[in-house]
């Protein structure tokens, strides 16, 4: 099944992180307990934030958003990397795959989105703070998370449609372990000159634009915070932002390493590296939200204390 003239394949064959036999049972122990923990943990992080009236501020309002994404972002990607470790054949429909390629595209460009949404907030918090109910109101909360939601997905549904047109008339084996648009993009026979070109013109302005969000945010907040004449109301103001500018560095990290490379360079280190900002990040997001920042602790105490006492 390796090789066909056909201008779409009817399945694709995910090579996944290895194709030695050895292999699958102990990757399979690895993922589990890792897509349990991510969903467990950013479910708890919602439920904190819904049963805690001291979190119904802005920043929580778009936490709990991110870790809903951020569930959504795993559950496209590691159920089925779990049920081709224990399978021989390892196969993915063709429409099954755009549909992985799709959700994937647009919840990891939400997760930016929504990261820049925060970033936003942070800047209002610290530069405007007497001003800070009236800027960050519901409405201009619903308004950044509309946005967030919207220019991914129709992003995304440009790129699906810009896959959907190439022709496929060599191998059928993706090197990768989910349906991600690089690897598959390598195995088009036909010109992809307009799909890559759309990835670094229309592609690197969504990405930037949440990115560049984030930068001038956070460099206003230092201009700010810097003209604070006292040492702990510095470390005050930089300790609001610091869970936040760890994802951001874990997300954007990784991500730069990926994708910001000519297609010919994908390679099994690259594999690696999309490990991080797609099922470690979303992992780590409720550890770094809940050890670094003193109202979620409370909040999570406040809810397992509450299903305990029932």
């Amino acid at each position: 099944m390796g090789k066909s003239n056909l201008t779409r394949p009817s399945e694709f064959i995910l090579l996944g992180l290895s194709s030695r036999p050895e292999d699958q049972k102990p990757l399979f122990a690895v993922f589990l307990p890792i897509y349990l923990i991510t969903v467990i943990g950013n479910v708890l992080i919602i439920l904190a934030i819904r049963s805690d009236t001291r979190l119904q501020t802005p920043m929580y309002f778009f936490l709990s958003i991110l870790s809903f994404v951020d569930i959504c972002y795993v559950t496209v990607i590691i159920p089925k990397m779990l049920v081709n470790l224990l399978s021989e054949t390892k196969t993915i429909s063709y429409g099954e795959c755009l549909t992985q390629m799709y959700f994937f595209i647009a919840f990891g460009n939400t997760d930016s989105y929504l990261l820049a949404a925060m970033a936003i907030d942070r800047y209002v918090a610290i530069c405007y703070p007497f001003h800070y109910i009236t800027i960050m109101n519901h409405r201009r909360c619903v308004l950044l998370l509309i946005l967030s939601f919207c220019i991914p997905h129709l992003h995304s549904l440009l790129h699906i449609l810009l896959t959907n047109q190439l022709i496929f008339c060599s191998s059928n084996v993706i090197h990768h372990f989910f349906c991600d648009d690089q690897p598959v993009l390598k195995l088009s026979c036909s010109s992809h000159f307009v799909k890559e070109i759309t990835v670094m013109t229309e592609g690197l302005a969504v990405i930037m634009t949440p990115f560049s969000c984030i930068i001038i945010s956070y460099l206003r907040i230092l201009i700010t915070v810097l003209k604070i004449p006292s040492a702990a109301g510095k470390r005050k103001a930089f300790s609001t932002c610091g869970s936040h500018l760890t994802v951001v560095t874990l997300f954007y990290g990784s991500i730069s390493y990926v994708y910001f490379q000519p297609l010919s360079n994908y390679t099994v280190k690259d594999r690696i590296a999309t490990i991080i900002y797609t099922i470690l990040t979303p992992m780590l997001n409720p550890f770094i939200y809940s050890l670094r920042n003193k109202d979620m602790k409370q909040g999570l105490t406040k809810l397992i204390h509450w299903v305990k006492c029932q």
